[in-house]
């Protein structure tokens, strides 16, 4: 059984599971500050749920590429969206700073 560890806490689930759904179902939130209300619900539109993973995930699909090609995102950044990232295995997940998680330089 996959663990993520994120902000300090480990959180068990299946092997497949959505990022995003396991960490809200754990009453943990890939969104910073306003986006935690102002988000498009996991649908890879708003790009609010962008984490840096570590681990065994799924590979990138078509609608979070797309999504994470535009401002203020950098598909060179190495970031995922929670909303559109499957867990394959123990994930370490960190979120960055900035409405979007997307400063990763602080």
């Amino acid at each position: 059984m996959p663990t993520i560890s994120y902000e300090g806490e480990r959180i068990e689930c299946e092997a497949g599971d959505e990022l995003r759904e396991t960490l809200l179902e754990a009453g943990l939130s890939p969104h910073n500050g306003a986006a935690n209300y102002a988000n498009c619900g996991g649908r890879a539109v708003c790009g609010t749920c962008a984490v840096e993973v570590d681990g065994a995930v799924s590979e990138m699909g078509e609608k979070e590429r797309k999504r994470l090609s535009k401002w203020p995102h950098d598909l060179e950044s190495g970031l995922r969206l929670a909303c559109q990232t499957h867990v394959e295995g123990d994930v370490e997940v960190t979120k960055h700073g900035g409405f979007w998680g997307q400063k990763t330089d602080q």
